[in-house]
C-alpha cells in the first residue's frame, strides 16, 4: 500500500469520527436538564371522576368489586424528607403520589435534581395507592379525607424512623390512623392503618395496596442500541416466584390470584416499586385497566374489631434501586425483580464474583476488567483449543491455495485434497468451534448482568469515562473494539469462500457501527476480553507456525 493511498485512507476515518460526533450531538440522546415538575393530586377538581377501583376480600371472602364515584373534595399535600427519599403524600386517600429518590441523580450534570420513580403530573401518572375496603372500608364510595397535625416533615440528625399520621373517624364512629414509617438509610416504607372501633357495632375492613401507572416511557432507561430492560408490573406467587404480567397482558385479561405472603411491584430499568404484605396472610391479588392506567395490586383479609376493640394491619412498600442484597432482605423472591433472563444461573455468580471485585478496587470500571480477566482464565484451555485449531488452518493456508491452483473448479477433487491435507496434518477445521460455542452462554450472561445493575448507573471509570451506564461520548471504546477484532481477524485463518471473507473483513466496521451506543461498561467488557483474546491467540499462533516450520525443514 502506497504513502498517498494510506494518507487517504487515514483522512477518511478521521472525517467519518467527526461525522458521527457531530451526528450524536444534533441527533442522537442528549441528557437534557431534568425539570423538577410538582406532582398534584389526582382529586384537585370538583366532581373528578377517578378511576380507583381494587378487587376487596371481604370478611366472607367472597370477591367483590369496589368503584369510587365522584368526590367533590379536595385534599392537602404533605411533603416528607428523609436521607434516602422525598415524598409527597396526598391527604384525599393518603396516597403516595410522589416519590424522589435523594441517592439517585435523574442526570449525572445535575446533581441538584434527584431521580424521580413516582409522580403524578403532565408526564406520568404512576403512584402507590392504598386504603381499606370491606364492610367499613372508608374507600368504598369516595376516597377519604384525612387530616395531619402538618404539612411537612423532615428525618433529623440522630434520628432513626420518621412517623406521618393521617388520621379520620369513619362514619361508624371507628378512629382510624394512617401511619407511615420511614428509616433512616432505607427506600422501605411501613404503611399501618390502625384502629380503635369506639362505635356501637363490631367493625370490619380489608387494607389494599395498588400501583398505578400509565403506558409512558421509561424515564431510567440508558437508551442506545441493545436490549431494554422490562417495564411493567410482576407479582410473586408460591407456585410463580417471578410472575411478569406486562401491560399488553392486562389489556388482554384482568388477572385473579390468591396466594399466601407474595408480592405486587412495578418495574422499570434499574428501579422497581412493590407492595409487601403480610407473609403470614392469604391475599388476593390483581390487574385492571381503566382510563389508560394500569392497575396491579393486593387486598388482604380483613380486620375485625368487636365494640371498644383496637388492631391494626399493615403493609411494607418499597421505592428505590434494584439492589439484589436490599431487595432479599425484604421479601421472598424480591430480589428476582433483577431480570437476567433465562441465563440467570450464569449472571447471578457473575454478578456476585463483579461485587466482591468491586469491593476490593472500589471502581466498577476496574472491576468489570477483574471479572473479563476471570472468565477468560476460566475458559483459558478451551480457547486454547480454538486457537490452536485456526493457527493450523492459518498455517496450512498456502497448501490450500496450492491445491485451489492445482484443481481449479474441480470441487470435488479439491474437497477431497482438503480432507487429505486435513487428515495429515492433523488439522479438523470443525474443532475450533465448539470451544467458542460453550463460551456463548458466559458472554450473554454476562452482557444481561452488565445490562442489569443498577450500581453501574453514573458509575465513573476514568478520564472521560464518567457513566459506565451509557454510552462512550467520544466513541473511543467502541472504535478500540473494533480495531481488536480487526486485529483478531489478522490471526485467523482467512476464508476459502471469496464472499465469505468479504462478509469478516466488515464485521469489525459492522460490530463498531452497533456498539457506539452500547453503554460504556458493556464496550469496556469487550475490549479487555479481545485484547486478551489477541494476547493468547498471538501466541499459540506463534507456536505453531514455528513447529510446523520447523517439521518442514
Amino acid at each position: 500500500m502506497d504513502f498517498q493511498r494510506i494518507i487517504l485512507i487515514a483522512g477518511a476515518a478521521i472525517i467519518s469520527y467527526l461525522m458521527v460526533l457531530q451526528w450524536n450531538q444534533d441527533y442522537g440522546t442528549q441528557a437534557e436538564a431534568p425539570q423538577q415538575v410538582t406532582s398534584v393530586s389526582a382529586y384537585d377538581t370538583e366532581a373528578v371522576s377517578t378511576d380507583f377501583a381494587v378487587a376487596a376480600q371481604p370478611s366472607n371472602n367472597t370477591g367483590v368489586t369496589v368503584t369510587q364515584t365522584e368526590n367533590a373534595s379536595a385534599g392537602l399535600l404533605i411533603e416528607v424528607k428523609t436521607d434516602t427519599l422525598q415524598v409527597v403524600i396526598d391527604t384525599q386517600g393518603g396516597d403516595i403520589i410522589q416519590a424522589s429518590l435523594l441517592d439517585y441523580l435523574a442526570e449525572m450534570d445535575h446533581s441538584d435534581v434527584p431521580f424521580t420513580l413516582l409522580e403524578q403530573n403532565q408526564q406520568r401518572t404512576y403512584v402507590a395507592q392504598s386504603g381499606l375496603v370491606g364492610i367499613n372500608g372508608t374507600d368504598l364510595k369516595s376516597r377519604p379525607i384525612f387530616k395531619a397535625p402538618q404539612l411537612a416533615y423532615e428525618l433529623l440528625d440522630g434520628q432513626q424512623d420518621l412517623e406521618v399520621v393521617l388520621s379520620l373517624t369513619d362514619e361508624s364512629g371507628a378512629v382510624i390512623n394512617k401511619i407511615y414509617t420511614f428509616t433512616r438509610g432505607s427506600h422501605l416504607i411501613n404503611l399501618t392503618y390502625a384502629v380503635d372501633n369506639r362505635g356501637s357495632q363490631p367493625w370490619s375492613a380489608n387494607l389494599f395496596g395498588q400501583i398505578k401507572r400509565d403506558r409512558s416511557g421509561d424515564p431510567s432507561a440508558s437508551g442506545g442500541m441493545g436490549m431494554s430492560a422490562y417495564l411493567g408490573p410482576a407479582f410473586s406467587f408460591p407456585d410463580d416466584k417471578y410472575y411478569r404480567y406486562d401491560f399488553d397482558d392486562m389489556d388482554d385479561a384482568n388477572l385473579q390470584r390468591s396466594a399466601p405472603g407474595g408480592w405486587v411491584g412495578m418495574l422499570q430499568h434499574y428501579f422497581v416499586s412493590a407492595w409487601v404484605p403480610n407473609p403470614e396472610q392469604q391475599h388476593n391479588y390483581s390487574t385492571r385497566v381503566n382510563k389508560n392506567t394500569y392497575i396491579a395490586g393486593f387486598v388482604s383479609p380483613a380486620l375485625e374489631l368487636q365494640v371498644g376493640q383496637s388492631g391494626a394491619t399493615s403493609a411494607d412498600f418499597y421505592a428505590g434501586p434494584k439492589i439484589q442484597a436490599d431487595l432479599e432482605a425484604i421479601s421472598e423472591n424480591l430480589d428476582l425483580v433483577v431480570d437476567y433472563g433465562w441465563l440467570w444461573w450464569v449472571s447471578q455468580p457473575l454478578f456476585y464474583l463483579l461485587n466482591t471485585m468491586f469491593g476490593f478496587v472500589g471502581n466498577w470500571g476496574v472491576a468489570i476488567l477483574l471479572v473479563t480477566l476471570c472468565v477468560k482464565a476460566f475458559f483459558f484451555y478451551p480457547s486454547a483449543i480454538s486457537y490452536r485449531s485456526m493457527a493450523k488452518m492459518r498455517a496450512l493456508a498456502p497448501e490450500i491455495a496450492k491445491l485451489k491452483e492445482k484443481f481449479g473448479d474441480d470441487r470435488a477433487k479439491m474437497s477431497q485434497g482438503m480432507m487429505e491435507l486435513y487428515k495429515r496434518e492433523k488439522a479438523n477445521p470443525l474443532s475450533g468451534c465448539f470451544p467458542i460455542i460453550i463460551q456463548m452462554p458466559v458472554f450473554i450472561g454476562l452482557y444481561w448482568m452488565l445490562m442489569e445493575t443498577v450500581e453501574l448507573r453514573h458509575a465513573p471509570f476514568f478520564l472521560w469515562i464518567q457513566d459506565l451506564s451509557v454510552q462512550d461520548p467520544y466513541f473511543v471504546l467502541p472504535l478500540l473494539m473494533g480495531g481488536t477484532m480487526f486485529i483478531q481477524q489478522m490471526l485467523n485463518p482467512t476464508p476459502p469462500d471469496p464472499m465469505q471473507a468479504k462478509i469478516m473483513k466488515m464485521l469489525p466496521i459492522v460490530f463498531t457501527i452497533f456498539f457506539l451506543w452500547f453503554p460504556a461498561g458493556l464496550v469496556l467488557y469487550w475490549v479487555c476480553n479481545n485484547v486478551l483474546s489477541i494476547a493468547q491467540q498471538y501466541v499459540i499462533t506463534k507456536r505453531i507456525e514455528k513447529a510446523m516450520a520447523e517439521r518442514k525443514h
